[in-house]
């Protein structure tokens, strides 16, 4: 299946006392992958799909090698690599031609701004998410673990 690419610049500001990118950063860069993915390239550029809210449940990062300010946008490849009636398992690479830098996941539960809770996937959420599965595993030692708690619906 195919996986979202985003080209992330990197900002002079995102560098911290060492001279890499701060750790703390890179949950901003997965937030701009996996929002390019569920807002602009969802049908009809987010309305109607994942337009009523989300909240993130888990992260999990892996921190390969220390990434300096370039340039260069860096490539953050985004893909899903599970899916339950209401959760999404985003993973993630961010890399250059040369090297990968972070493996990542997210967990992601839909919510109901108005309702104030948890709601499940809609039909049109899953089939555009099923467009970007791959269960080739990435990220911390790739064992899934959702919260189930979290996504009680």
């Amino acid at each position: 299946m195919a996986r979202h690419i985003y080209r992330c610049p990197l900002r002079w500001s995102d560098m911290d006392a060492f001279g890499h990118v701060n750790n703390a950063v890179f949950l901003r860069y997965l937030e701009e992958a996996r929002i390019d993915l569920t807002f602009r390239r969802a049908p009809g550029e987010g309305r109607g799909s994942f337009a009523g809210g989300s909240v993130v449940a888990r992260h999990e990062i892996d921190y390969l090698r220390p990434l300096v300010h370039s340039y260069e946008p860096v490539t953050i490849e985004t893909w899903v690599t599970r899916m339950t009636a209401a959760s999404v398992t985003y993973a993630y690479e961010i890399k250059d031609a040369e090297q990968v830098y972070v493996r990542a996941r997210t967990v992601v539960v839909p919510y109901d701004l108005t309702e104030g809770r948890p709601r499940r996937l809609t039909p049109e959420e899953r089939e555009f998410l099923e467009g970007y599965r791959d269960d080739e595993c990435a990220g911390p030692d790739s064992g899934e673990r959702a919260p189930e708690e979290a996504v009680a619906v």
